[in-house]
């Protein structure tokens, strides 16, 4: 008889959760071990990834998969390289789990401090990006978690290829197969599994467009870690310096137009924008970027007339809203109502100003004097993130080891008894 999707889903989460005890209480030195030998077996498989992914490739050819898409699914020689790099930095990375903090004795003689736990089954589920599923085993395992990982059908022989170079690498550490266990089946109906069994799955992490993650969002039974928008928001303060201020909006937009951390408004301080505009329509221009700009700022520069849409619009593209505010206060007004509490940044040189804005500004990363594309896990130093929560609950901002971890009381004491005092 045919195992049910249901049937099966239910078998690899009852699986990884009797994988998530063993992981746990792994040491470090193990999952370092699993994370070394897995490069390895990547290194050492270049010709079977490049064949399991020529085969998603010509799969989504035939399918009319656009381009960029087409791109983003590649398996080239320099991202192998990569995925290979990603295991040995992360396991190069300090191990949060164990590390026990704030530990202070109260006044019944107890201690009373804080213990970094493993979060226990993490269900990922994305798209076209096959190198993730190397960042989602990798970072799942060094934190002490088992994980299940749902990637998009597209890739799913590019998937199945480096889910077999990960179970070499937990084999090599005498570790569970089912601490990393990628879902064969290509069938819709597991996502929905997946993220409806909380007995077995204790945090969902979508990556993806907009759709799933709002799909997930409202289906899910088990806690989600996740942003739907990055509406980056670049504030010109009256008080900025001018030349600092045109590299730093250049490159939070033209960076990378793809990125949730790209630049997507620009803020400029009336007092300035006659001088500050016309620069930076000239160098957007060059680089090609479409400019959409409110009634002053069309005053001062070309762009098409900005609609009440466009400032609460992602656009992922060589497209960027322009509005000329009349200070600080209706910068933050601007951000905080249109923005998606991803990331924002203030140019300025007044000291005052600069606390304001990383104060009141309501976002998961607040910046000054830097580019809001500086949003990402390695450049926080954080080796590899999961992804990047505008959630206020458990982690925001980009989601590293410690993301990947919670906090339980450890108290210690030697005998005493409530109601007595040391």
């Amino acid at each position: 008889m045919t195992e049910s999707v249901l049937d099966y889903m239910t078998r690899l989460g009852r699986a990884a959760r009797a994988a998530a005890c063993v992981v746990a209480r792994a040491s470090t030195a193990q999952k370092n071990h699993a994370l070394q030998a897995a490069a390895e077996a990547l290194d050492a498989a270049r010709a079977e990834l490049t064949a399991a992914n020529e085969l998603d490739l010509a799969a989504g050819r035939a399918n009319g998969l656009e381009p960029a898409l087409l791109d983003r699914l590649a398996l080239t020689p320099a991202r192998i390289d990569s995925m290979i790099e990603g295991l040995r930095q992360v396991a190069a990375l300090a191990d949060p789990v164990g590390a026990i903090r704030d530990m202070s004795y109260r006044p019944s003689g107890i201690q009373v401090g804080k213990m970094r736990v493993p979060l226990g089954v993490i269900g990922i589920i994305y798209e076209s990006r096959p190198n993730v599923t190397i960042d989602a085993a990798s970072l799942c395992l060094k934190s002490g978690n088992a994980t299940i990982l749902r990637g998009g059908s597209e890739a799913i022989h590019s998937n199945r290829a480096i889910a077999a170079c990960i179970q070499r690498g937990l084999a090599a550490a005498d570790l569970p197969a089912a601490a990393v266990q990628v879902v064969e089946t290509t069938d819709r109906a597991a996502v929905g599994a997946l993220i409806t069994m909380p007995e077995f799955v204790d945090v969902i992490v979508p990556r993806g467009g907009k759709g799933l993650i709002e799909r997930i969002s409202r289906d899910a039974r088990v806690p989600v870690i996740k942003h739907l928008d990055g509406i980056c928001h670049v504030y010109v303060d009256a008080l900025a310096e001018l030349p600092k201020a045109q590299g730093i909006a250049f490159n939070a937009k033209t960076y990378r137009y793809g990125i949730c951390g790209a630049m997507e408004t620009l803020l400029v301080d009336q007092a300035v924008a006659p001088v500050f505009l016309p620069v930076m329509a000239q160098m957007f221009a060059e680089k090609g970027v479409e400019l959409r700009g409110c009634e002053r700022t069309r005053a001062l520069i070309q762009a098409t007339p900005a609609t009440e849409e466009d400032w609460s619009t992602e656009y992922l593209a060589p497209i960027l809203s322009i509005r000329v505010v009349d200070g600080l206060d209706q910068a933050i007004d601007h951000i905080n109502r249109y923005g998606s509490h991803h990331t924002d940044a203030i140019v300025t040189e007044h000291q005052g100003r600069a606390r304001r804005f990383l104060a009141e500004v309501d976002s998961s990363s607040v910046m000054l004097n830097a580019p809001t594309c500086f949003a990402d896990g390695f450049e926080y130093g954080l080796g590899a993130e999961i992804g990047i929560s505008t959630d206020k609950l458990h982690a925001r901002g980009p989601v590293g080891l410690e993301g990947l971890t919670c906090e339980k009381y450890v108290v210690i004491g030697d005998g005493q008894l409530r109601g007595q005092t040391a």
